[in-house]
């Protein structure tokens, strides 16, 4: 892939120095953390630097960049006191600025300018408020200023975002592809996926979908703990958990225990994963139990739905 971006011209000698320089503590961090067996790093022994210098660093954080995947770039962001926002600008420039971009600069590219704009703004901001020229407006010390406007070929990400909203549950948003769908969308243009208005369009249509997950997400931890709770107050001590790869005799007390674990285990984090299954098919699970309960038992749920009105 050789992709420019059109609003980025080139470092000059100072500033790629100065963009090195800046990124050294989180790359020698990353080598450490995931133990990457590479030569010695840039050793900054106080002497200015010279053109050989900062290009025999440029290839020593090249060679990191090929074998750090954004899934550990994610793990390692989400951790450390490091991933603050004018280390994420550094980390952006550094993938922007490359001459030839790899699918994975794509990806990496594509998760920090979420994470940049997610750190940028206001937890209280309505959904209502991030159209197009907000999230430009954020992004702009990366991005440059532009007037954004949604290119063609991305038309779709509308329909597939409002489609999203109209989910309920966290079953209906997996089964919807909503993440699929945008994750083709780049993989099909990746040749156009560094044009800014893209990188705009990709920002504000990922971050609303991580949105839209946290909030179904903990709806449905919500509903696991509310109906296990319900569950253990008329005696039921087991529930058949075996669809979400748990025994046919789960102790509820454990199943909270596990709930809990999840919600610190899914604060940062979504995708499709085997994790997310299981969440989906534990609310099945809890909510079959419950409607059992409620079958064997007609007389304690009624006097449970009288109780709670």
């Amino acid at each position: 892939m050789n992709d420019s971006t059109p609003n980025s011209s080139p470092l000059s000698f100072e500033e790629r120095a100065a963009n090195l320089t800046a990124l050294q503590p989180i790359y020698a961090a990353l080598v450490r953390e995931f133990v990457i067996e590479l030569s010695n790093g840039p050793v900054d022994d106080g002497s200015p630097p010279s053109p050989e210098s900062v290009e025999q660093a440029a290839a020593w954080f090249l060679q990191v960049d090929s074998q750090i995947q954004v899934h550990q770039l994610r793990q390692f962001l989400q951790s450390t006191p490091l991933a603050e926002e004018g280390m994420l600008r550094q980390l952006l420039l550094h993938h922007l600025q490359k001459s030839v971009k790899s699918a994975s600069d794509r990806d990496k590219t594509d998760y920090l300018l979420v994470q940049y704009f997610s750190l940028c703004v206001p937890s209280g901001l309505e959904d209502s408020d991030i159209d197009l020229d907000y999230v430009a407006q954020v992004l702009e010390p990366i991005l440059g200023s532009q007037q954004p406007a949604l290119p063609a070929w991305l038309s779709s990400l509308e329909n597939i975002m409002q489609s999203a909203t109209r989910c309920r549950r966290l079953s209906e948003l997996l089964h919807s592809g909503a993440l699929e769908q945008g994750r083709t969308l780049k993989t099909e243009n990746a040749a156009r996926y560094f044009e800014p208005s893209a990188m705009v369009a990709f920002t504000r249509f990922s971050f609303m979908i991580r949105r839209i997950f946290f909030r179904l997400m903990h709806d449905d931890l919500n509903a696991i703990q509310d109906g296990l709770r319900e569950l253990e107050r008329h005696g039921v001590p087991t529930i058949d958990c075996r669809r979400a790869q748990f025994s046919a005799e789960e102790p509820i007390g454990r199943l909270r225990m596990i709930c809990q674990s999840w919600k610190v285990m899914f604060h940062a984090e979504y995708s499709s994963g085997q994790p997310l299954r299981m969440l989906v098919d534990l609310r099945a699970a809890v909510d079959d139990a419950l409607y059992s309960n409620a079958r064997n038992n007609p007389i304690a749920a009624g006097a449970s739905a009288t109780s709670g009105k």
